[in-house]
């Protein structure tokens, strides 16, 4: 197959190659086709990743995760080419993800880092920082800085590092490290719900409650409509707020007007 060169052809091609992977979420074998199909384009990892973080989300959502379809064995074969082997990866180290299964995540990252025949890519090392965050592991910090400095503002990586802040709920100074993320450009939009859920949380951690209350109220109008499943997280976040909230305050000492605990 020759890959499209000129930039009409290449959108043309990743656009149908999305379709295919959502179309045909019924056939077992779409995640090789959709892999074949970003090597035929010759995707660097930013489109993998944004492809198949996406694709892999659909599929979960649609109760056919990638997880029941590709094995570990096939993200380790070294007998593809490096870009396929490469987006059968993002998509299944992506499912892994948002079934929140660290330790499994972490130990074939590790794997593939000792099968690879190159250097992880940036994508990939993300999700390996998130493994680690998510396990409120130290380590996973520093793993994060690395891909700082490579991810510049992808906000897909983006995402991946401030979901591995917001699972780590024990890391230290782990709530700061979250709202700075937040605020870089590709993350500071204000209109994105997933990232105000977030900084609701650290918010929450910090005991920041009002601000919490508002950044959460703020991700619900911004979620659209019909997104049952986020709305439930959200509305789960706000009740939290909200509870966390009141028991402060019914704890704090009652105050006379001399502002004297009575």
């Amino acid at each position: 197959m020759t890959p499209p060169t000129n930039r009409p052809d290449r959108a043309a091609a990743l656009h149908k190659a999305r379709a295919r992977a959502t179309a045909t979420a019924d056939d077992p074998s779409w995640p090789l086709h959709l892999a074949e199909d970003l090597h035929g384009i010759r995707a660097d990892w930013k489109t993998s990743a944004e492809v198949c973080a996406d694709a892999a989300w659909a599929a979960r959502s649609a109760g056919r995760s990638v997880l029941g379809l590709l094995s570990p064995e096939d993200v380790l074969a070294t007998h593809r080419h490096p870009i396929t082997t490469r987006a059968l990866a993002h998509l299944y180290l992506s499912a892994l993800r948002f079934d929140f299964r660290c330790p499994t995540l972490q130990r074939l990252v590790e794997q593939l880092a000792q099968t690879a025949r190159q250097p992880l890519d940036c994508y990939t090392r993300a999700l390996y920082a998130f493994a680690l965050l998510g396990q409120s592991r130290p380590e996973g910090l520093t793993v994060m800085d690395e891909v700082l400095a490579e991810a510049e503002e992808h906000p897909k990586t983006l995402h991946v590092l401030l979901h591995g802040l917001w699972l780590g709920q024990d890391l230290d100074q782990g709530a700061e490290r979250l709202l700075a993320l937040s605020s870089r450009p590709a993350l500071a939009t204000g209109t994105d719900p997933i990232v105000l859920f977030r900084v609701a949380g650290a918010l929450r951690r910090l005991g920041r409650y009002d601000e919490g209350l508002s950044a959460i109220d703020r991700a619900i109008d911004c979620l659209p409509p019909g997104d049952i499943s986020v709305h439930a997280d959200l509305v789960r976040e706000r009740s939290l707020l909200c509870a966390a909230r009141d028991l402060h305050q019914h704890r704090s000492p009652t105050r006379t007007s001399s502002g004297v605990p009575s």
